[in-house]
Order: C-alpha cells, then sequence, then structure tokens
C-alpha cells in the first residue's frame, strides 16, 4: 500500500453563518457544501460563497452533470443548483446513518458511516446494488480517473483512501495532519480534493500525490476492463 502526508495548499471558511461543513461537491465552477440547512455554492478563486439554496443538507452531495444529489436524514434528494427545487427523493440505503455521496458512471456511491460501508445504488429507486466493506468509518466518497477514493474520521484521525471497488482493499492511504477531520470529499477531476473539515467550517484542499508509472498501468488496465 502506497502512504503519504496529506499536502494542505488551501483552505476556504469558515464561512458566514456555516458552523458546519457536511457533504462538498464540484460542478467544474463552484464548490458546493452542505451546511444543514443551505446548501452553499462558493467561488474556488476567492473562497466567498457565491449563492445559497434552502434546502436539508445534513451528508453528502453530489452532482451529475446537471443535478445536484444531497443526503437529508434518511433520504436523497435530486436538486435543481439554478432554483433548489427539490426534483425527486430517493431513500438513503443507510436508514439515516448515511455520510459522503458520490457519482459515477450512471450510479450514485454513498458511505455509510458507523458501518463502514460504501454503496452503489441506483439514483431513480434507490437500490442498492453493490456494497464495499472499509475497515474504517466511511465519511466523504469520490471518484477520480477511474479511482474510488473514500474520507476516513474515526478515533480523533482522519485519512483519504483509494480502494479496489471490487474487493475493497486500500490501495493509497493520504494522512491528515492531527487534529483535522474530513467529513465530505470531493475531487476537481485533476489533481485536487476538497476535504470538508466537519465542525471547524472550512474545506480543506488537499493535493493530489503524483502518479507512479505502476499506478498509471493499473489504471490504464481498469479502463480497458
Amino acid at each position: 500500500m502506497k502512504r503519504s502526508a496529506a499536502e494542505i495548499i488551501e483552505e476556504y471558511g469558515p464561512f458566514p453563518g456555516a458552523t458546519q461543513v457536511h457533504g462538498v461537491s464540484y460542478d467544474g465552477h463552484s464548490l458546493w457544501f452542505a451546511a444543514g440547512d443551505k446548501l452553499n455554492a462558493v467561488d474556488p478563486a476567492s473562497g466567498k460563497v457565491r449563492r445559497s439554496l434552502d434546502v436539508a443538507a445534513h451528508a453528502g452531495t453530489a452532482f451529475d452533470g446537471k443535478h445536484l444529489f444531497q443526503i437529508a436524514e434518511a433520504s436523497i434528494q435530486k436538486i435543481d443548483p439554478e432554483t433548489g427545487r427539490v426534483l425527486a427523493t430517493i431513500p438513503a440505503p443507510g436508514g439515516g446513518g448515511d455520510s459522503g455521496l458520490a457519482w459515477a458512471e450512471g450510479m450514485l456511491w454513498v458511505g455509510e458511516y458507523r458501518a463502514r460501508k460504501i454503496h452503489q445504488i441506483d439514483p431513480e429507486t434507490g437500490a442498492v446494488l453493490r456494497t464495499i466493506e472499509s475497515k474504517r468509518y466511511v465519511t466523504g466518497v469520490t471518484w477520480l480517473d477511474g479511482e474510488l477514493w473514500h474520507g476516513t474520521w474515526e478515533d480523533e484521525s482522519s485519512d483519504l483512501r483509494r480502494i479496489d471497488p471490487d474487493s475493497g482493499e486500500v490501495l493509497e492511504l493520504i494522512g491528515m495532519p492531527p487534529g483535522t477531520g474530513v467529513s465530505g470529499l470531493e475531487s476537481d477531476g485533476a489533481d485536487r480534493f476538497f476535504c470538508g473539515g466537519g465542525n471547524s467550517g472550512k474545506v480543506r484542499v488537499v493535493r493530489r500525490p503524483r502518479q507512479s508509472s505502476s499506478d498509471k498501468r493499473h489504471q490504464e488496465r481498469r479502463k480497458r476492463l
């Protein structure tokens, strides 16, 4: 397993009126974060909140290229990002114990915090298609270049983990500094991870470690499968 220490290259927040940062997502322009009773869109260049949607936002957040998905208690809401209107609702697999949320290849991926699981679910029905076991509490979930990553926060320590989406084996671990928790997780699709900081009220940006040649070969093999 490859190990490294997190390189935090930027911090956003704390934000006015937001005491918590839960789920985070990125739509290519704005960084979205869930703050309990609002979804806030942040300008990554300035770190300022551009606008807010008045929706229940208790845990993970995801973006499918057109809509936002947001965990609210035991449900997942599909939201119009322009109006904030909830277009549809499906049950969350953890029944209220859900954490991270990601979109990849037409499916939603949902972390179940204390159960140490990640579920792949049908975004139309909420049906669980498969489940991956983790060895740590699961917080945020994201995909980057065909790689499945999740955040952990347990025993006052956090890290980011790249896992095999078939076996759940941990392939890479990025350790966060002591006292720096990860609540939500999202990638920018390139070389940055956005990490929600829970009750710190911050979003921290972690640089993606440089890939080795063996990592690149493994990634190319997965793409061909």
